[in-house]
């Protein structure tokens, strides 16, 4: 068994540079489509993170339209409900149109009650909770912006118009790695005074984006969600009440031609390094129909042919696809830094590890088919007469 391990190698090595050139195809290859399913996996990342406990109230209309905030006292009073608090999407600028990261103007206490996995130091939590000015950054967000606590953050509003000045208060992280760290949050309360000192925004005052929910039980999720919608109906702001999940994916399914697109395209990088390494394959068989009938005219069967041409083609696949691999974790890394907060949770999943690896065997085996059985079927003096 070992000679013939060491037969396929030096089969495999033997066209040094023609190897060399389909492991970096095999390479480059295995990088973009383990590229491309990371951000498939990140397009998904908030709906899979989301808590099955707790659910989003919006407007029935449109998330562009506020609700009034004396909604929160018959919510809270639902059979079933645990806990609430709600939020506002504040959508200022940072210095430039490019610096784009989630602002949000929350409840502070409900709402860090509501989502334990945003993890914050009990010093830096009192210090946001007493200043009305204060604001809590993700540690993603922060590090890629040099924030530091005590830090002055001027924000230009747009939604709300004005400058507006933050003093940073918090860094959390995120309990698990799935978690998004690239949030900005401040107080609700200092929106709301802000809104009513302009005559422009005004209709706003009391108002709010969203109300989080939080169940007691969250199998009751679909019965709390129409027990809620139905204490509004008919009302000026009508609710609808959806599990964070479905919330989340809602946003997703604004993109799902983008994300079918990008899925296709990972497929075809795949089947594109499967024609360039069945042809690598074909010139190797083709080069060594000799050798072939020469161990065929020695006792060799048709199946030990094919078995070499497999194993020729498998390790040279399986070693792009592990080195692919390793270099694609580093090129995650360099991408995700390039694009900033765009994507809140972008790793590289042991799915997607599991999935380029199975990819490479996939294009190791495909390939080789048509060479293998050439190559197990050809006559011995069909090889002997090809003097190439």
């Amino acid at each position: 068994m070992s000679h013939l391990l060491l037969l396929i190698t030096r089969n495999a090595f033997r066209q040094k540079l023609r190897t060399l050139l389909t492991l970096i195809g095999i390479v480059i290859a295995i990088i973009a489509f383990g590229l491309l399913r990371t951000v498939v996996d990140a397009w998904y990342g908030k709906a899979e993170s989301a808590s099955a406990a707790r659910l989003i109230t919006r407007n029935a209309i449109s998330l562009l339209f506020p609700l009034p905030l004396s909604y929160k006292n018959k919510i809270q009073q639902t059979k079933g409900v645990s806990a609430m608090s709600y939020s506002v999407w504040f959508g200022g600028i940072y210095i430039s149109e490019k610096n784009f990261f989630p602002q949000f103007a929350i409840e502070p206490r409900s709402y860090l009650d509501l989502y334990p996995e945003y993890v914050l130091p009990p010093d830096q939590k009192k210090a946001f909770f007493l200043d009305r000015q204060g604001a809590v950054a993700g540690e993603r967000l922060a590090n890629k912006y040099g924030w530091k606590i005590g830090d002055t953050i001027p924000i230009r509003g747009v939604i709300y118009p004005g400058n507006w000045n933050f003093v940073l208060r918090g860094i959390y992280r995120g309990e698990t790695k799935g978690v998004d760290e690239t949030l900005f949050m401040f107080h609700w309360q200092h929106l709301n005074e802000r809104i009513k000192e302009d005559k422009a925004t005004n209709e706003n005052i009391d108002h709010v984006g969203i109300y989080i929910v939080g169940l007691e039980n969250s199998s009751q999720a679909a019965k709390i969600s129409q027990e809620i919608d139905s204490q509004f109906k008919n009302s000026p702001a009508e609710t609808l009440t959806e599990t964070e999940k479905v919330f989340q994916l809602s946003f997703v399914a604004m993109t799902e031609a983008i994300v079918t697109v990008i899925k296709i395209v990972s497929f075809l990088v795949i089947i594109i390094i499967m024609a360039i390494m069945a042809n690598t394959m074909a010139m190797n068989a083709r080069e060594r129909k000799r050798e072939y009938a020469t161990l065929k005219a020695l006792g060799f069967s048709g199946k030990y042919i094919a078995l070499l041409v497999y194993g020729e083609s498998l390790i040279i696949a399986i070693t792009g696809g592990i080195l692919g691999l390793i270099l694609l974790y580093p090129t995650a890394h360099i991408f995700v830094t390039k694009i900033g907060t765009f994507f809140p949770i972008f790793r590289v999943t042991i799915q997607t590890a599991w999935l380029s690896i199975g990819a490479a065997i996939m294009v190791g085996i495909s390939a080789a088919a048509i060479p293998a059985w050439r190559g197990a079927t050809t006559p011995i003096l069909s090889g002997f007469r090809d003097i190439g």
